[in-house]
């Protein structure tokens, strides 16, 4: 058994899912701009997602809910994890966003399990509130170490993708590990880039 691990944001997913949240407010440049910060290493990502959730206030929930079922798929995601399952690894997404995106989407992939955060909501609306393991620039590396030891699987067997700062940590603890149209900091951290928009170039790593 081996494991892959993908980040979801402009990972398994074309974009940034609290951007779609944010242009229903009118806020979308300020948090592109806080994100863009966030992934290059500027800012602290906790500190960074507690502001942009902020900016939600009042959303409703079941637009939240809507815009997630439609978000855009990432060219190749479904290639990928199925060429990697019938190469026996099992495929996780950890997320610094949010369950409401990565489950409805992690099912249409055939992914194993996702982890991510929660958004609070109350009477139908966000709080601007957000929750979850998933929430500091440890949290990825955290969680991958729990997983190798809970399935006995060492760094050797163990694939990470991801194109943020906030992925580092888990680039941590895998021998091959894929920058996927990566800021310049994961890349450094990386074994191998892939800076095209399609996932299947993954496939060609791994074989």
């Amino acid at each position: 058994m081996k494991l892959a691990v993908f980040d979801f944001d402009s990972t398994l997913m074309d974009g940034e899912t609290i951007d779609f949240f944010a242009d229903e407010l009118g806020f979308k440049d300020e948090v592109m701009r806080i994100t863009e910060r966030a992934m290059v290493g500027e800012l602290d990502f906790y500190a960074s997602l507690v502001e942009r959730v902020a900016l939600l206030k009042g959303l409703p929930y079941k637009k939240v809910q809507s815009i997630c079922k439609v978000l855009p798929m990432m060219n190749g995601a479904k290639d990928v994890v199925t060429g990697l399952k019938e190469s026996g690894y099992k495929v996780v997404c950890f997320s610094g966003g949010f369950r409401d995106a990565t489950q409805p989407m992690c099912e249409k992939l055939g992914i194993d399990a996702d982890f991510s955060n929660f958004l609070h909501a109350e009477n139908g609306l966000l709080t601007g509130a957000v929750g979850g393991e998933m929430m500091y620039s440890t949290a990825k590396g955290d969680m991958i170490v729990r997983l190798q030891k809970l399935l006995g699987i060492g760094r050797e067997d163990t694939l990470v993708v991801g194109d943020g700062a906030n992925d580092l940590s888990m680039f941590a603890h895998a021998d091959r590990r894929v920058a996927f149209c990566g800021k310049p900091i994961l890349r450094e951290a990386a074994t191998h880039c892939v800076d095209i928009k399609d996932l299947r170039e993954i496939l060609k790593i791994v074989s």
